[in-house]
């Protein structure tokens, strides 16, 4: 897979022709704007992967999370608030 960087003028100039790469070459660009990196054009199907990814990311630490909490222990909020200092 090919990544380009591509500025953003030229992409604005260029949008149809870098979707047309994107979806038919899975070529991805990386937009610049003053040669700083700001934003990528991808296919869905790469979209659709990060999502998964960061799916199963977002389960493994809500699991570990949890596993930690049965064995430390947890708060209620109103035991929070107070270990904040934010009571009533």
């Amino acid at each position: 897979m090919i990544t380009t960087h591509v500025s953003t003028i030229e992409a604005k100039e260029k949008l149809s022709e870098l979707l047309n790469r994107v979806v038919t070459q899975q070529e991805r660009f990386v937009l610049t704007r003053r040669d700083k990196e700001i934003a990528v054009l991808i296919s869905f199907e790469d979209f659709k992967l990060l999502q998964k990814i960061q799916n199963k990311t977002d389960l493994e630490n809500a699991t570990e999370a949890l596993r930690e909490a049965r064995k430390e222990g947890s708060l209620t909020l109103e035991e929070f608030k107070t270990e904040l200092g934010q009571t009533k």
